[in-house]
């Protein structure tokens, strides 16, 4: 089993910061992917970042949300700038293990206008 506990979401006004991270324990023998994925009110869940090899973004984040990891801490985080009201949302990191999804539960970021 593998556990995620993800931490920095809140509220913030457009053009603000956050910083969420994700840490992962438990049975790990190698991390294949990382992701943040975001679900706003009433509307599904979208892949927001990626990273494994590479990054990959989401356009609507592109140039203001970046991914990384911190292999030796099982970590990973999303720094989010210039935010928008748009990016409210539960944000959920979620990571591959073996072939397998785990899921953080959620912490939800709100940007007032």
């Amino acid at each position: 089993q593998v556990q995620l506990v993800e931490s920095g979401g809140g509220l913030v006004q457009a053009g603000g910061s956050l910083r969420l991270s994700c840490a992962a324990s438990g049975n790990i023998f190698s991390i294949n992917a990382m992701r943040w994925y975001r679900q706003p009110p009433g509307k599904q869940r979208e892949l927001v970042a990626a990273v494994s090899s590479g990054t990959k973004y989401a356009d609507s984040v592109k140039g203001r949300f970046t991914i990384s990891r911190d292999n030796a801490k099982n970590t990973e985080y999303l720094q989010m700038n210039s935010l928008k009201p748009e990016d409210t949302a539960v944000y959920y990191c979620n990571v591959e293990v073996g072939g397998l999804d785990y899921w953080g539960q959620g912490t939800q970021v709100t940007v007032s206008s």
